[in-house]
């Protein structure tokens, strides 16, 4: 790759702060419709990476190949997002920088944090209630609505410690990938810079609030099909975990805790300790 078509850190720093400083102060329609298609495109990406891979997931002997194969289809969802100009709340997590660097208020950025949460849920949920009319769960002799109820319960089933280090770490690696397609000056090298950090999140199991949003409530509308019930292998103690009250609980609140730490205080916060200083002279 040619030097010139990469920033420096400094210069991801300054156009991350720049690009997310308009996403902070975009009209609250603007928030509320780019939220929903975020939230809408990762839980298609979502869908699309359980149908190739739900033989295998449903496998302990090839769960490890079967998260690998999620993960070739899943970063589609933050290409969209990126490339869409969408909204997703764990990439705008970035707005952090734009509050250290005095451009966003605290306020401004805690609203624009819960619109496009909001926005993003009601997106998935209404990808994951399609997805669940659509019949598609049938697949497999119902083994992919088994892997639906499978892949619910255990994102409840973590412990609050589990789930908030799999949310810090997860979002480290989606706001590196949206720091890097910062940095990238062709169209084919953003492409290459968000596939292999989320390729990595997938692979890895790691759990990212949004994706959630699709993955736990298309679990709680399966439970209620009892040919997917008896493909997930589940019992009857492990099948009431998985409810609107749980996934909040359980999994949501924990998850988009550790995911703030991981996009906005890890990514940001360490990149603007290192560069802030150099680049707010250039913002002035």
């Amino acid at each position: 790759m040619n030097e010139k078509e990469l920033s420096t850190p400094a210069e991801m720093l300054e156009i991350t702060i720049y690009k997310f400083t308009k996403k902070a102060h975009r009209s609250y329609k603007d928030m509320i419709l780019l939220g929903f298609l975020a939230g809408a495109f990762i839980a298609l990406a979502g869908a699309g990476a359980d149908m190739v891979a739900h033989n295998l997931l449903m496998n302990p002997n090839t769960t490890g190949l079967g998260k690998m194969v999620s993960g070739l289809i899943f970063p589609v969802g933050l290409m969209l997002v990126v490339f869409g100009g969408a909204d997703l709340f764990t990439s705008n997590c970035l707005v952090f920088t734009s509050v250290l660097a005095k451009k966003v208020t605290l306020g401004e950025m805690l609203l624009n944090w819960l619109i496009i949460y909001i926005s993003n849920f009601i997106g998935s949920i209404f990808v994951a209630f399609l997805f669940f009319q659509s019949g598609e769960l049938h697949l497999s002799d119902n083994l992919l609505g088994g892997l639906a109820l499978k892949m619910a319960y255990g994102k409840i089933h973590l412990s609050p410690v589990e789930a908030i280090s799999l949310g810090l770490l997860c979002n480290v690696l989606v706001c590196l990938a949206v720091w890097l397609a910062n940095g990238m000056k062709k169209a084919s090298a953003q492409f290459m810079a968000i596939f292999f950090p989320i390729f990595l999140f997938i692979s890895s199991g790691y759990e990212h609030s949004v994706a959630n949003m699709f993955y736990l409530p298309l679990g709680i509308f399966a439970k209620s099909n009892d040919s997917y019930v008896a493909a997930s292998g589940l019992n009857a103690e492990q099948l009431a975990m998985i409810n609107w009250s749980n996934m909040f609980t359980h999994n949501l609140l924990p998850v988009t805790l550790g995911n703030i730490l991981g996009g906005a205080v890890f990514i940001g916060g360490i990149y603007f300790l290192l560069y802030g200083n150099e680049v707010k002279t250039k913002l002035k």
